[in-house]
């Protein structure tokens, strides 16, 4: 029986990780298949487990990236630290959770910096947040979190006037908000006040370019999207998966 691979979360309609991982495992004569697999509930990860006794690693998307900590046996210690997993490895029936979202974000993130960028926004408080948050604390950029609902130390969508984009010039969206098939929403901020000083990073990947990115560009801010950070932190797990290496932390 080859082993099995697999991404959860829910929706999965549009996922990047079955095609990108069918052809490593093609490319280097890996008998293994990769699956989708979209739980409508976190709860069913262990019947999902015990269907699929060949299961030895998963990607996690959203909304689990944070809610599947529980049923993990052991955290590698960077995604302990983030207090959120996207890779999981399973050896031996252990299950151990990894966090390479974080380097993704920072290899991809790293090269657009420029000394103006010392106060960030992030957008979202999920767990891809999170991991954005451990990057900017280890890189020295100080960060608020922007939060829908009032949370505590967040601040909320109304609260962000002008002065506050003008003084933070790096916004990083972790939200949904913006990708296929939605892809006429945006994050309610003050665009008006982005300048060219600013970079606008998305998580999303599909569309290319969401409007978030649309509207910073159009006020002549430099924008990226999450498609090299998704490539980059694909690359992490499956060293995880292959080589029996940790995250390096």
């Amino acid at each position: 029986m080859p082993a099995l691979y697999g991404i959860i979360g829910y929706p999965l309609s549009h996922t990047f990780s079955p095609a990108y991982f069918r052809k490593k495992f093609a490319e280097q004569n890996i008998d293994a298949v990769y699956e989708p697999f979209p739980i409508e509930e976190v709860t069913s990860f262990p019947a999902l487990l015990a269907a699929s006794p060949n299961l030895e690693g998963l990607n996690i998307t959203i909304p689990y990236k944070e809610t599947i900590i529980p049923y993990l046996d052991e955290l590698d210690t960077l995604a302990a630290e983030i207090g959120a997993v996207n890779c999981i490895a399973i050896r031996n029936g252990i299950k151990k959770g990894y966090n390479t979202d974080a380097i993704g974000f920072e290899q991809s993130l790293v090269p657009l910096l420029t000394p103006q960028h010392t106060l960030a926004l992030i957008l979202g408080t999920g767990g891809s947040s999170k991991a954005v948050a451990y990057v900017l604390r280890q890189l020295g950029i100080a960060f608020q979190f922007v939060s829908r609902v009032y949370k505590d130390g967040c601040l909320m969508y109304e609260d962000l006037s002008p002065e506050i984009i003008t003084a933070h010039k790096l916004i990083i969206n972790t939200t949904s908000l913006g990708m296929y098939p939605n892809i006429d929403a945006a994050p309610a901020i003050p665009y008006v006040a982005i300048t060219p000083h600013h970079l606008l990073y998305d998580l999303t990947y599909n569309p290319e370019e969401t409007k978030f990115l649309t509207l910073g560009k159009e006020q002549g801010a430099s924008v990226k999207n999450g498609f090299e950070m998704l490539q980059l932190q694909a690359e992490a797990a499956w060293d995880i998966w292959t080589s029996g290496n940790n995250v390096p932390e």
